[in-house]
């Protein structure tokens, strides 16, 4: 797999060529996915959760991540490579880059924020100073205690409409790429029409750009429990190498997420 980059993502999205992406944590699992040519992956502050046994994301430091990123760019050169900013270490825009330094000093080529327009000053400090910027909208699971649980984001009108006015803000700040978990599938197609940069879901209908799993989710070995958006692609093959060649197929012919995995 050639080295892939933002601006492969942009070609992607204007030919309406959908791509696979996949949380990584290490080096050997980040080699099976270069094997398979998925062409973007996460490190996730999910791994508070599915690798140090937290209830949730907040526990996870600035220095878990950075290790992580170090280890996950050793083996896999080729896949764009965003690392997730940990809860609390971009309260501010000056404290944005001091953090977002070190994942990108650790191999990282784009972080990733959670929230809306608040975060506009920030973006733009960051991309201002050569930091590429993935923004995260809807069920934001830093966010899991105002929430009150991981739950769908955007039902309601009001909420939707602030979703797009966010994106469309973020967009102009200068983010390049924005996810969206949790969210019903009309309202992330909209947000992908009404945006020019590519965007990832993870429960958000199949009519994103791109679409992404917590690798322990697509290969069903979750500690407690499995998502109703995702899918259980080691079951369906019987080997890794092989799930992650399926799901990075069914996401590129539209089939994965089907009806059965949106809300």
């Amino acid at each position: 797999m050639k080295k892939v980059t933002i601006n492969d993502l942009l070609k992607w999205k204007q030919e309406g060529r959908k791509f696979a992406s996949v949380t990584a944590y290490d080096a050997s699992f980040a080699k099976l996915f270069e094997e398979a040519e998925i062409p973007v992956l996460l490190v996730g502050d999910s791994l508070g959760m599915v690798l140090q046994g937290k209830p949730d994301t907040l526990d996870v430091s600035i220095a878990d991540m950075a290790y992580h990123t170090r280890s996950v760019r050793a083996g896999n050169t080729s896949a764009l490579l965003m690392a997730d900013m940990p809860f609390m270490t971009y309260a501010t825009p000056e404290q944005a880059c001091t953090n977002a330094a070190e994942l990108m000093k650790a191999g990282a080529n784009m972080v990733k924020l959670e929230g809306g327009a608040f975060l506009v000053d920030t973006v733009k400090m960051l991309t201002e100073r050569a930091v590429p910027v993935c923004a995260h909208l809807g069920l934001t699971p830093q966010s899991v205690n105002i929430f009150g649980g991981y739950k769908v984001q955007g039902r309601d009108q009001d909420a939707a409409e602030q979703m797009v006015k966010d994106a469309i803000l973020l967009q102009k700040a200068g983010a390049q790429l924005i996810v969206l978990e949790c969210v019903p599938g009309d309202l992330a197609s909209r947000i992908t029409q009404a945006v020019d940069i590519p965007v990832i879901g993870i429960g958000a209908g199949n009519e994103t750009d791109g679409q992404i799993l917590v690798m322990h989710d697509m290969f069903g070995i979750s500690a407690n429990y499995m998502p109703r958006f995702s899918k259980n692609y080691l079951a369906q093959t019987g080997d890794m190498r092989s799930a992650a060649a399926a799901y990075k197929q069914e996401v590129e012919q539209s089939i994965f997420p089907g009806p059965e995995h949106t809300f």
